[in-house]
């Protein structure tokens, strides 16, 4: 039997495996979101209105990012399965299929940027230099994001068999490109010409193919746990099927992220964009808390994927403690800077004095529920892991679509920009009672019945390591 080096999933000791998988994601998602800080920087001095434009468009990068998550999670779930069974050939099907999903998600939304970028912008403001910049930032994103697509589909194979090292190395290297890039073409340095949001838009999607040529180089040379070849490849509709039964509550999922953002969005302008504004800054922001959590999934799914088709509930468990203790702290610690620090923060943006005194408010009472969401995030990555992304599903529409935009409408109504900010706050108070009694019913159902398979799984990973 081939030793592969995946399975220290399943021997190695769990504490180091998590920090192992998990670090180099954490840190690799550190570094975007200083990107996504750095970029709203510089296009804030452009002005104000260029930065709410950037908010308005996000929407569009949510519903990017949750065809990605959500086929990158299935895909990885899926992958990491088949090597805890031992199933090679599964594995490497589950890869090139990905990468085929890949293709397709991308010519989706290059049809989607050609022709709807207009009437979105149009369908949220009537400010004509917010269209304007709007249109110029999300058409060249969208029609250029084969880039980030395929980065998505190679890191995902890279960090499904356990080396998340090279996944850091290319999402670091295409941020901090991205970030020297900014200033260059926003600005028009070193003889280049000076193109305002389109040098922003445009140092975005060269950073993301070179990050997707740098993944498919790792893979190529680095990564002899499926084997990814093309020539000849057929689409294989039953391996497909399965990477959307895990990945499709994940994309709708993120993609009501997409639909709660344009709606809260619209609750906010009708304030003033200057809230909006706000709005995109602490989306931005709050990647400082949120995005090593979501490193902290990306290293966990694998792990208790892998575990799962091993049947070693105990290591399940480990992980699941683990990770859960990691994803309080961290959230914990975003909360007292967000408490200490919002004035310096906003300042970060060139925030006029209307924009620090909505912000202010905003970014403390916001950061609140932080802790709660750190809960909910691992039980929902748990869900996924599992094969059960329709219960996250269920969590996230109750979260958002059920309390948020109903809770955050209705506190609008007292006139009072800042009652907006406590429906963020109730919202996740809601996800955690839900979450904890789904975890309830996945235990029962699929982890407490594992324990007597624990021992010849134990002896099984002791005899391949």
């Amino acid at each position: 039997m081939k030793k592969m080096k995946s399975n220290k999933l399943g021997t190695m000791p769990m504490n180091r495996l998590v920090l192992n998988l998990s670090l180099p994601m954490m840190i690799s998602m550190l570094i975007q979101s200083l990107y996504n800080v750095v970029d709203s920087m510089f296009v804030a001095q452009i002005s104000e209105e260029a930065l709410a434009a950037l908010s308005l468009a996000y929407p569009v990068q949510m519903l990017m990012l949750a065809i990605q998550v959500g086929s990158g999670v299935g895909m990885n779930a899926e992958l990491s399965k088949r090597l805890g069974e031992d199933r090679r050939d599964l594995a490497s099907k589950t890869a090139n299929n990905g990468v085929f999903l890949g293709f397709v998600h991308y010519a989706v939304f290059l049809i989607l940027g050609l022709l709807l970028i207009r009437p979105f912008f149009q369908a949220q403001t009537d400010n004509p230099v917010i269209i304007q910049y709007g249109i110029e930032y999300t058409m060249i994103i969208t029609t250029f994001s084969i880039g980030k697509f395929m980065q998505f589909v190679y890191e995902r194979t890279l960090q499904a068999t356990g080396r998340t090292l090279y996944t850091m190395i290319t999402q670091g290297t295409g941020a901090i490109l991205n970030i020297a890039l900014d200033p260059i073409l926003i600005f028009g340095l070193f003889g280049f010409p000076a193109m305002g949001v389109y040098g922003a838009a445009i140092a975005t999607v060269f950073a993301q193919i070179v990050s997707a040529i740098m993944a498919f180089t790792f893979n190529a040379k680095f990564n002899d746990d499926v084997d990814m070849k093309y020539k000849g490849f057929r689409p294989n509709w039953t391996v497909i099927k399965r990477i959307y039964s895990v990945g499709i509550p994940s994309m709708i999922m993120t993609s009501i992220t997409s639909l709660v953002t344009f709606l809260l969005n619209n609750i906010l302008l009708q304030f003033t964009s200057t809230a909006t504004a706000v709005y995109g800054v602490y989306i931005r922001l709050q990647g400082f808390a949120f995005m090593p959590v979501f490193g902290l999934n990306n290293g966990m799914i694998p792990i208790v994927s892998f575990n799962y088709g091993a049947r070693n509930k105990k290591r399940m468990i480990q992980a699941i403690k683990i990770c859960l203790i990691y994803a309080i702290s961290l959230m914990l610690t975003g909360t007292i800077f967000f408490q200490l620090f919002p004035t310096q923060l906003l300042g970060l943006f060139n925030a006029s004095e209307e924009m620090t005194a909505i912000g202010v408010s905003a970014l403390r009472t916001i950061s609140i529920s932080f802790i709660l969401a750190g809960f909910s995030i691992i039980m929902g990555t748990v869900f996924q892991a599992l094969g059960n992304g329709m219960l996250s599903l269920w969590v996230n529409v109750i979260r958002q679509l059920v309390v948020l935009i109903p809770a955050a409408y209705l506190l609008s109504l007292t006139g009072n920009v800042h009652a907006v900010w406590w429906a963020i706050v109730i919202s996740e108070a809601v996800a955690v009672v839900f979450s904890a009694v789904a975890m309830r019913y996945v235990y029962k159902r699929k982890i407490q019945p594992m324990s007597d398979h624990m021992e010849i799984s134990h002896e099984r990973f002791a005899e391949d390591a």
